[in-house]
């Protein structure tokens, strides 16, 4: 289901150039010295990136940087949007988690820096992950810093007490769940979170969902269709068979429910052992990671989060931001820096298997743990969101807040429909021209 709106001429090629292009940084050397540098600012909300800049500053005399800590996420980028829309107060660089990238896009506020330097590290990341920085063109809006490729957690004490199998398709997840339900009724295999719509959205993306597309001038919105209403019949079916947990995650249930075993499984991400270990520290070494289960047998899989590092218009020095950010997400004494400092999961591919070489001590029991990450990470399917994001996550917290609480499938299906309706009429209402 898609729908049709046209805008006039003047505007249409306005969003065209956002959409396609963004602003070109193509001027801004990096021409310094030690007695005069080229100084930059990077706003940034993961933890000690301070330390890891001193390493580029004690190595780099001609740049420095310095690091504003940022308030999470959301915060920063409003942050960002009102000092672009003043003409001033940008930083040079910011994190920018992949969500944000077209809504940034949009409002001008990152350069396309294919030109400056970007495209030369596209072989160092998966080609899903850098398609989000790249919004599937040849413009490049970031470098990739960290991802979240999705993962299957379980209590391996309980599946062998249980005698199960860990699931490998969807088919086997749904059995699995099943029969651990039926040995004990108080347990669950997981649950189906209304409230964290990147979980929801990560695996859509390893169904092959395209939320969000670009077509020409215009914006393609595909929600509504196959390969989103086939993840959310699948666990609609779940829960209205009793099979699977409807409460949300983060909550105090939930994390009791890890502790005690009434949750055996979890569908996260490769940040999941920070997650077990705050909420469930007494269960440290009795569980274990695999891949997603796939529909079909071939590998694939979706990110649950992950950001990157972006170049606002606002800087005059263009080509100098680009190299720190290369130097960062890719130079394996910043990889190192980043996992040892910031706790990240590294995008780059190679810089990250030469990094983490022992098992999260959550997970000591699993000495492949990061074998199995780089395994999920490998195999992430393209994805591209759109500009209105925020209005497409909101919709589906409200939507399926009022599905899972129905337990049926048609609830859950009629979550999709109107997931893909708001977010085509914000688009709309937007200005934004929305394809057929």
């Amino acid at each position: 289901m898609r729908a049709s709106f046209r805008i006039g001429a003047v505007a249409a090629v306005a969003a065209a150039a956002l959409i396609m292009t963004g602003c070109s940084a193509g001027e801004g050397g990096s021409e310094g010295s030690a007695d005069d540098p080229i100084e930059l600012t990077y706003w940034t909300w993961a933890p000690n990136m301070d330390k890891v800049a001193d390493v580029w500053n004690a190595e780099h005399p001609e740049i420095q940087v310095t690091v504003n800590k940022q308030d999470g996420g959301d915060p920063a980028i409003t942050k960002l949007l009102t000092a672009i829309k003043a003409g001033s107060g940008a930083p040079d660089l910011i994190q920018a988690e992949y969500q944000k990238i077209p809504t940034l896009v949009a409002s001008d506020a990152i350069a396309d820096i294919s030109g400056a330097g970007g495209s030369d590290v596209a072989g160092e990341f998966p080609a899903g992950v850098w398609d989000s920085v790249t919004l599937g063109g040849d413009a490049v809006y970031a470098i990739p810093q960290d991802t979240g490729p999705m993962m299957f957690f379980y209590r391996d004490d309980l599946f062998t007490q249980l005698g199960l199998t860990v699931p490998t398709t969807w088919d086997e997840y749904a059995e699995t769940a099943r029969a651990l339900h039926a040995a004990d009724p108080t347990k669950y295999l997981g649950t189906f979170s209304a409230n964290d719509a990147g979980w929801f959205a990560g695996l859509s993306q390893q169904a092959n969902a395209e939320w969000w597309s670009i077509d020409g001038e215009a914006w393609g919105v595909g929600i509504d269709e196959a390969p989103t209403q086939q993840v959310a019949e699948y666990w609609g079916g779940l829960v209205q068979e009793g099979v699977i947990d409807n409460k949300p995650m983060y909550t105090p249930e939930w994390n009791a429910a890890l502790n005690d075993g009434t949750q055996a499984g979890w569908l996260g991400a490769v940040w999941g052992p920070g997650v077990l270990s705050g909420n469930a520290a007494d269960t440290a070494g009795l569980w274990k990671a695999a891949p997603l289960p796939t529909w079909d047998g071939d590998a694939s899989n979706g990110n649950w989060g992950g950001s990157s590092t972006a170049v606002t218009t606002q800087s005059k020095h263009a080509e100098a931001a680009v190299e720190f950010a290369t130097w960062l997400n890719t130079h394996p004494e910043a990889v190192q820096a980043l996992v040892d400092e910031a706790g990240i999961y590294p995008a780059a591919t190679a810089a990250a298997a030469a990094v983490l070489t022992e098992a999260p001590e959550f997970f000591s029991n699993q000495p492949d743990f990061y074998d199995v990450a780089a395994e999920a990470a490998a195999v992430v399917a393209p994805f591209t969101y759109g500009p209105n994001v925020n209005v497409a996550f909101s919709a589906y917290n409200d939507e399926f807040a009022k599905a899972a609480e129905a337990k049926t499938v048609d609830a859950f299906l009629a979550a999709v429909t109107a997931m893909q309706q708001i977010t085509v009429d914000d688009l709309e209402s937007s200005g934004f021209t929305v394809a057929e």
